[in-house]
C-alpha cells in the first residue's frame, strides 16, 4: 500500500478521494451482511410457522413484517454510517 501512495505523492495526485469511496464500499457492504442474514432468518422462521398452524398465518404474518422492518433499519444506519465516514 505504501508503493501505491508514493507514486501517488510523486505525481502529485491525492488518493483519499478513491480510498474514501472504497471505505464506505465496505463500511456498507458489511453493513448490510447481517441485515441480510436477519431477514433470511425471520421470513424462513415464518414460513415454517405458517406451515405449522395455517390458522395464525394473520398474526405471524404481521409479526414477520414488523420484523422485517426492524432489521432493514439496520441496513438504513449502516448506509448513514457510509457517508459519515467519507466525512
Amino acid at each position: 500500500m505504501s508503493v501505491a501512495l508514493e507514486l501517488f505523492a510523486q505525481q502529485g495526485a491525492d488518493p483519499t478521494a478513491g480510498l474514501t469511496a472504497i471505505g464506505r464500499g465496505i463500511v456498507y457492504g458489511a453493513a448490510a451482511i447481517g441485515p441480510g442474514i436477519g431477514i433470511g432468518i425471520v421470513v424462513g422462521n415464518a414460513i415454517t410457522a405458517m406451515a405449522r398452524q395455517p390458522e395464525a398465518a394473520g398474526m405471524v404474518r404481521t409479526t414477520m413484517f414488523l420484523g422485517i422492518a426492524f432489521t432493514e433499519a439496520l441496513a438504513l444506519f449502516g448506509f448513514v454510517l457510509s457517508f459519515i465516514v467519507s466525512g
